[in-house]
């Protein structure tokens, strides 16, 4: 029997204890493990740099629940990026990103792989033909973010796998903003999912981590091997945080999806709100793709301010419930201007976002809270 993901979410790569009992997986705060003879490991344990049981337990777990036959752990969202990169692609190389990127993705192929030799488009990926017409021989990666961060933007993950075979790429999906609960790439036809489980996997806004899952053991086994060469992996204290984090992701998604939907509903009819990025909304490009590669629609929201960047920037500045902050997917709500702080780093490239525009990561508070809160803030 298929078990469901709540189900898995509590008990994939968690047995209880053989030798307490205890229900929760212990922290193995060890750096090396006593052999049996020389080349004698217990369990395969020799060195927690190359594996540690309370890591494995979290990389088990989400093997599981995104579908995958193997899940790597890492210390940031970033480390889990640099480790596909550098395991799949050859200086001369070519990849293709969406145009609306995370901030730090753009920067890590702008300032770090140009330099090594990798060239990167920034693609429409709403658009098959403008992907098809950025694809050359050298094509190794299809790099996908749906939904985009931070204007929302969705790419259908089946048709994108398509062309990426047809070229001979591999396709993969950073689905931090989804999580596995609300989207599942690999059943869709993609060859890798990352993640910055510092968001919703963890969900407490108190770790900060990464994560590989794929459904090719030969790649799981590669990216394997470059974790272990290049050594960014999650320490047991950063695993144990994000697998209990990962126990209640279900029930949290559902509460952040119910709220991000009222506060969408509020924001499409105030007066000094020009536009709102969300795609659940039956106008949002993207919607129809969205709804059929999605349980829900996430709580992640964006929107533009009339009057302009101060405008927006003052929205974010009045909030009170909504804490100006980076990050997202934590149980409380965060406000941010993305034009001067997580997308920074894009401004003067064409990935640059407009001045106007605020995001919002939608927390679990009584949604009545939240509401009038950016009442305040947008009066």
């Amino acid at each position: 029997m298929t078990e469901g993901f709540e189900t898995l979410a509590i008990h994939a790569g968690q047995e209880a204890d053989p030798r307490t009992g205890a229900v929760v997986p212990p922290i193995y705060a060890t750096s090396t493990y006593k052999q049996d003879g020389v080349g004698g490991l217990r369990s395969g344990y020799e060195y927690s740099r190359t594996a540690n049981p309370t890591r494995t337990a979290l990389e088990e777990c989400l093997a599981a629940l995104e579908g995958g036959v193997r899940g790597l752990a890492f210390a940031s969202g970033m480390a889990a990026e640099d480790t596909v990169l550098r395991a799949l692609c050859r200086p001369g190389d070519h990849v293709i990103i969406p145009n609306d990127a995370y901030g730090g993705t753009y920067r890590l192929f702008h300032k770090v792989y140009t330099r090594w030799g990798l060239t990167f488009d920034p693609v429409p990926l709403g658009d098959l033909d403008a992907v098809r017409a950025a694809i050359t021989p050298a094509t190794r990666l299809i790099w996908v973010e749906t939904p985009t961060n931070p204007l929302l933007g969705v790419a259908d993950i089946a048709a994108l796998a398509q062309l990426a075979r047809e070229a001979g790429a591999r396709l993969v999906v950073d689905n931090t903003f989804a999580s596995p609960y609300l989207q599942q790439p690999l059943a869709l036809g993609a060859d890798i999912v990352v993640h910055s489980t510092t968001k919703y996997i963890g969900g407490h806004s108190d770790v900060v981590g990464g994560a590989i899952v794929t459904s090719d053991a030969e790649l799981g086994e590669l990216f394997a091997f470059h974790q272990n060469a290049m050594g960014g992996v999650a320490g047991p204290f950063d695993a144990w945080l994000t697998l209990r984090g990962v126990k209640t992701l279900a029930v949290r998604m559902d509460r952040h999806c119910d709220n991000a939907e009222r506060v969408v509903e509020m924001l499409c009819s105030h007066p000094k709100v020009t536009q709102v990025y969300y795609p659940g909304l039956p106008t949002h490009p993207g919607h129809e793709v969205a709804a059929k590669q999605m349980r829900r629609f996430g709580g992640m929201v964006s929107f533009r301010v009339a009057g302009g960047e101060e405008a927006a920037v003052r929205v974010c500045d009045r909030a009170r419930l909504f804490t100006l902050g980076e990050s997202l997917g934590g149980v409380e709500s965060l406000i941010e201007h993305p034009g001067r702080m997580t997308h920074q780093s894009v401004a003067g490239s064409p990935l640059e976002v407009p001045g106007d525009l605020v995001r919002l990561s939608v927390g679990i508070e009584s949604v009545d809270d939240l509401l009038a809160d950016l009442t305040e803030a947008l009066r």
